[in-house]
């Protein structure tokens, strides 16, 4: 068990709860750097697939995690990001480091225009007005088509940054280091919004509104920057994933990616930054951990490889429906519980991590 001497309020604060904390997040990112020396391409693209994920995750957790706001039309925003990012590129000829923020920032914008007449929807009112707004951007994308491409679609050029190209088939090497580097770097930004009083402001809106309210935080002002800041995230997760598939049109950005985007974070662990990480393993290696199984199972009974139509949505949606009856917390949860129960040892009690009502009696009909 370890024990901590805090000296001061700036240790609740700190990106790190300690120091062996922090060894053990360095040397994760320096297996993360060392990754393309260890496994081949195929599974380098598959990391490289799991980052673009994360930070998708990390931006609709930020709103659904952290501020309490349910969304299931996150992935117009991931359209936005991806489509602006290329428009930059191509039309005004700017370079990756710059357009892709500024598809962010666009993205952050549509995120604010959403969220100004949205900021009295609360729980399923909310999730439903977002759906909509989800479903209605793949008929924007058709309508805009000489911008968009239309149901044809819009190519993503290579990135160039300082002579080299990065490309998913040429050049997967680079790109994964430079996507880690884009993920590390919103990781950061992340933690220190959460640390920050507008990122507390954020829980107190999430906990109970009211309350915040008698603690003067302004609820519309931190609903909207709370959805701002998400969309800008998810807007360059969307163009980094434009990059990673080369061509996209209106059918790549649709409910569904909204909809696995949100199961995602409570398979995770909905409410901590390492249950988007989580939840993004889960999305993109449980495909692969199906061949695998499928493959043994069929070289052991002497099968034919058959593939079974909407398998790996079924395990998908068993391993949710297993996590909201057994686990609520998600994967990072379980984690969480497993550590305390060997650092308690043998002072553990069952009850310890009961769920708590997190609502007052005037919220409970919203």
């Amino acid at each position: 068990m370890r024990i901590i001497f805090k000296k001061s309020y700036d240790a609740d604060i700190g990106l790190f709860k300690h120091g062996f904390h922090a060894f053990w997040y360095m040397l994760l990112l320096v297996i993360a750097i060392a990754l393309p020396y260890l496994v081949g391409e195929f599974l380098l693209g598959e990391f490289t697939s799991m980052l673009i994920w994360a930070v998708a995750g990390m931006g609709l957790m930020l709103l659904v995690g952290h501020t309490g706001q349910a969304s299931l039309g996150h992935a117009a925003f991931l359209a936005v990001g991806a489509y602006t990012n290329v428009l930059f590129m191509e039309n005004w000829g700017l370079p990756f480091l710059l357009s892709m923020p500024l598809a962010g920032l666009c993205a952050a914008f549509a995120g604010m225009l959403i969220a100004i007449p949205t900021t009295k929807l609360h729980g399923i009112y909310l999730a439903i007005a977002t759906m909509a707004i989800g479903i209605l951007s793949e008929s924007i994308i058709v309508i805009l088509e000489p911008w968009t491409g239309g149901v044809s679609g819009i190519f993503a050029p290579d990135i160039e940054l300082f002579g080299i190209s990065f490309n998913r088939y040429a050049n997967i090497t680079g790109m994964y280091w430079l996507y880690l580097a884009i993920t590390v770097l919103i990781l950061i930004g992340y933690r220190n919004i959460l640390r920050s009083p507008l990122g507390r402001s954020f829980a107190a809106v999430r906990d109970s509104e009211i309350s915040a309210q008698a603690m003067g935080v302004n609820i519309a002002r931190t609903r909207t920057l709370a959805f701002a800041i998400s969309c800008g995230i998810t807007g360059v997760a969307g163009a980094m994933m434009g990059h990673f598939s080369g061509v996209f049109n209106n059918e790549t950005f649709n409910i569904v990616i909204s909809i696995t985007l949100l199961l995602m974070i409570v398979v995770g662990g909905i409410g901590f930054i390492q249950g988007a990480f989580m939840g993004a393993i889960v999305i993109v290696f449980l495909p692969q951990a199906i061949s695998f199984v499928r493959d043994i199972i069929n070289g052991m009974t002497g099968g034919s490889s058959m593939t079974i139509p909407g398998l790996e949505s079924g395990v998908f949606g068993a391993i949710l429906v297993a996590v909201i009856l057994f686990e609520p917390n998600g994967l990072w949860g379980r984690w969480l519980k497993i550590r305390t129960y060997f650092e308690l040892f043998p002072f553990y009690r069952r009850d310890m991590f009961r769920r708590q009502k997190s609502y007052l009696k005037t919220e409970r009909m919203r």
